[in-house]
């Protein structure tokens, strides 16, 4: 008897918007730099989200979105800020490195202030 086997499809365990926001911030850490595993991560939120809604909510057609989110898509950075902030997603900008502590800066900042 021959095994079958199905394809797994990430859109289908992206339940609520915490599992697609949690999913699209393990992808930007992952990335190579080409935007290409961002891009897929929202093509798969996309669909998981249901892409004709998506559409009316940015704006975009259907078909543009489909094109753009493909694995050929070359999406413009508006084009994907359109579908975050549709999809209710809030990117967040951290440092890299942990920065290190300043010294003296408190201090310094404390005898202007009293000075003034």
């Amino acid at each position: 008897m021959a095994e079958k086997f199905t394809r797994w499809d990430a859109a289908d365990y992206l339940e609520t918007e915490e599992d697609m926001a949690l999913y699209l911030d393990a992808c930007l850490d992952e990335d190579a730099g080409d935007g290409s595993l961002v891009r897929a991560a929202l093509n798969d939120i996309a669909r998981a989200h249901g892409m004709t809604q998506l559409a009316r909510d940015t704006g975009l057609t259907r078909e543009g979105l489909y094109k753009a989110l493909s694995a050929s898509g070359n999406p413009e950075f508006s084009t994907m800020l359109k579908v975050i902030k549709a999809l209710k997603i809030k990117l967040h900008a951290a440092p890299a490195v942990p920065a290190k502590p300043r010294r003296g800066s408190r201090k310094k900042a404390g005898r202007e202030l009293a000075a003034a």
